[in-house]
């Protein structure tokens, strides 16, 4: 009797230690915590992380990576200056911190509740998107792309190096079967020759180790271990792996022929997930990293010149604003407008298919060309 109440009780704190913050954790977060209140920071995390909810989260963990609040927040917790600031260091994070994570992910996502359901995948009729600017004169570019999570993974910061490893492996082999016009070459980025990464510099597509808010989430460990980059032959589809997310599956060319980009991309995801199982949730859709990219995780953008609406930045804001589109400079985020030239691309990815995603930015190029012929 005695050996059995005494093995109960022995599993019994097993467990409390399997779901038990370390207290160096916990000094960490309150001291973090109160620096970030104490701060004047804009960032959705400071908005929606009230005493409340960071008292309610702080002793919790995920069941199988064991990842912490700290987990987290921290990338928010050492950047004040972040949008969001926070990150997933595993899928069971959504539903462990949905007290953070939901009121962000609404945000965010233009209203997308915790009681709301992100509909199932659906690409639409490939067919019925053609070349928004078949004279090209205004889009220098457009880019689809959609990152995608290999089921029974964690997310970079709980990743093993050997699960990097036999990821790349994975991707790799995976990749390397396409056929048609997919068909190319993976290029590991460990042991990279010196003239193949000047290739992939000059072609735009090498990806660097992660900015200061991905290396404070803990996203760029055992650099570069099964990092690597795909492209075919004509470099119009490429794919990385282990940059920010597992996979990020990405149709793009000069040029603004939408259609054949989205038929491009459709068929890649199609194909790559016949051989590895995606990461999904029935209410949030694809998971991934970071919860700005749920749902569709579809961001199709343009590389368009608008000289005219440049100088009338209110004019072009507002067009944008009534497409849900993203205005941003010519480099990307946080970078200024060139010579005129803006990168634009759909802002909502959840609660609407990924053919509705990739219509509000086909409609809303499509109504920024009719204006900027019109000044």
């Amino acid at each position: 009797m005695f050996a059995l109440w005494y093995l109960t009780f022995a599993v019994d704190e097993i467990r409390k230690q399997d779901t038990m913050v370390d207290a160096a954790v916990l000094a960490k977060l309150e001291e973090g915590y109160a620096k970030l209140a104490a701060s004047d920071s804009k960032s959705l995390l400071k908005k929606y992380l009230t005493k409340e909810v960071f008292d309610n989260l702080k002793n919790k963990v995920t069941p199988t990576f064991k990842s912490t609040l700290l987990d987290v927040i921290q990338s928010g917790l050492e950047n004040h200056d972040s949008g969001v600031g926070i990150y997933a260091p595993d899928a069971e994070a959504y539903t462990v911190f949905a007290d953070l994570f939901d009121p962000i992910i609404e945000d965010y996502h233009g209203g997308f509740k915790k009681t709301d359901k992100h509909p199932a995948s659906d690409f639409g009729d490939v067919n019925s998107f053609g070349n928004v600017d078949p004279t090209n004169e205004y889009v220098i570019s457009t880019r689809v792309r959609c990152g995608r999570s290999m089921q029974g993974y964690p997310f970079n910061p709980c990743l093993t190096e050997a699960q990097y490893k036999e990821m790349e492996e994975k991707v790799s082999s995976t990749l390397s079967s396409l056929e048609g016009e997919l068909k190319g070459k993976f290029y590991p980025l460990t042991g990279m020759e010196k003239a193949v990464q000047q290739q992939l510099i000059d072609d735009h597509f090498l990806f660097k180790e992660g900015d200061r808010f991905l290396q404070a989430a803990n996203a760029c460990r055992f650099w570069p271990t099964g990092r690597g980059i795909y492209h075919n032959d004509n470099k119009r589809f490429l794919v990385w792996c282990n940059e920010e997310d597992h996979l990020r599956i990405i149709s793009m060319q000069q040029g603004g022929d939408l259609g054949e980009i989205y038929r491009r991309l459709v068929t890649a995801v199609n194909e790559i997930e016949k051989r590895i199982p995606f990461s999904h949730d029935d209410r949030l859709g694809f998971l991934t990293f970071c919860p700005t990219n749920l749902g569709t995780t579809i961001r199709a953008s343009v590389h368009i010149k608008v000289p005219k609406l440049a100088s009338n930045k209110a004019k072009l804001e507002e067009v944008a604003a009534k497409y849900n589109l993203q205005v941003r400079g010519t480099r990307g985020e946080h970078t200024e407008a060139e010579g005129g030239v803006y990168d634009i691309s759909n802002k909502r990815r959840m609660g609407l298919t990924e053919y509705q995603a990739v219509k509000e930015m086909y409609d809303g190029i499509t109504e920024l060309i009719k204006l900027e012929k019109s000044l």
